[in-house]
């Protein structure tokens, strides 16, 4: 039986498992489908702390790795496919038929983007196809870009990427009347010349062949396909949390979300924590996992320090 098992293995689960196993406690990594989270998608981070060059998103995930190792930590690259927490020691099974036992219990499995799931668009993520405009936008600073969403997160990368960048295109699939973004949000993108608005409007396939060059856009009341020139697309259609194996196993809010209590990653399970995207709908950055993985340790230490 392990003392911790850290399920996700993105800048959560591994700034957890440095922590734990500094502690002495050689947690299990389970690293999941996806070993280094969402960050493996990303070709250059340029605002994580400590890179005043930047770094290639997979190479930053290899040195959270290496370091996790160093310090006593044992790491697996399985899925977790079920767990049962109703009792202890908690059980965690995976995708290779392993079930592991363990005293506590660190979730970070993360979230991942909504995509439009369009072939040239999976092709061409991380070379102009972008689902964060905090951590990409920098990248078209002068640039023409599109926007595809109609909620408040499509309104948030808008707002971001309309102060740094030449031209924003949104494209909208509802009517303007019908848009789930909120009036305030909506008024704030519209107050800015340089975005330009395509209502009842999807984007039909995505151009370019290194990186992207534009896009087609199908307006679904006339029919009509056009080609918009772009230096980078953002798909702001919402994300999903990585928790549908955790149903009925811990709280989770509507949107897929785990709950955890205010200030801490503690779940209602005593001794399940759960940090990263897989809470955090907010702000998703590298830097915010990997502190929601450090209280995720230390609240599980303090938790084994006090059976």
């Amino acid at each position: 039986m392990k003392k911790i098992i850290i399920i996700g293995s993105g800048p959560a689960g591994y700034t957890a498992a440095i922590y734990a196993a500094r502690a002495h406690y050689q947690p299990l990594v389970i690293t999941g489908k996806e070993p280094g989270g969402q960050l493996t998608w990303t070709t250059i981070v340029e605002n994580y702390p400590g890179f005043t060059e930047g770094i290639d998103g997979p190479e930053l995930t290899r040195i959270m790795r290496a370091q996790a190792e160093k310090f006593g930590a044992e790491v697996i690259d399985d899925i977790v496919t079920a767990v049962d927490f109703s009792q202890k020691p908690f059980k965690v099974m995976t995708d290779k038929g392993l079930t592991e036992t363990a005293e506590a219990v660190i979730i970070a499995t993360g979230a991942a983007a909504n995509w439009l799931g369009l072939p040239n668009e999976q092709r061409l993520i991380g070379h102009g196809v972008s689902s964060c405009a905090t951590c990409d936008g920098f990248f078209f600073k002068g640039k023409k870009v599109a926007v595809v969403g109609g909620g408040d997160a499509a309104m948030e990368e808008a707002r971001y990427l309309a102060k740094i960048c030449s031209e924003v295109h949104m494209i909208v699939r509802s009517t303007e009347n019908e848009m789930k973004a909120s009036q305030i949000m909506r008024s704030e993108v519209k107050s800015f010349s340089n975005v330009k608005w395509y209502f009842e409007s999807d984007v039909s396939d995505v151009l370019g062949q290194d990186k992207v060059a534009g896009v087609k856009i199908k307006n679904n009341t006339t029919k009509v396909e056009s080609e918009l020139s772009l230096d980078g697309i953002f798909v702001a259609i919402g994300h999903s949390p990585a928790t549908e194996f955790l149903k009925g196993q811990v709280e989770l809010n509507e949107g897929g979300y785990i709950k955890t209590e205010a200030g801490s990653a503690k779940t209602k399970q005593a001794g399940i924590f759960a940090g990263g995207d897989c809470v955090d709908w907010l702000y998703r950055q590298a830097v915010t996992a990997a502190g929601d993985g450090c209280r995720a340790a230390l609240d599980a230490e303090r938790y084994l320090g006090h059976k």
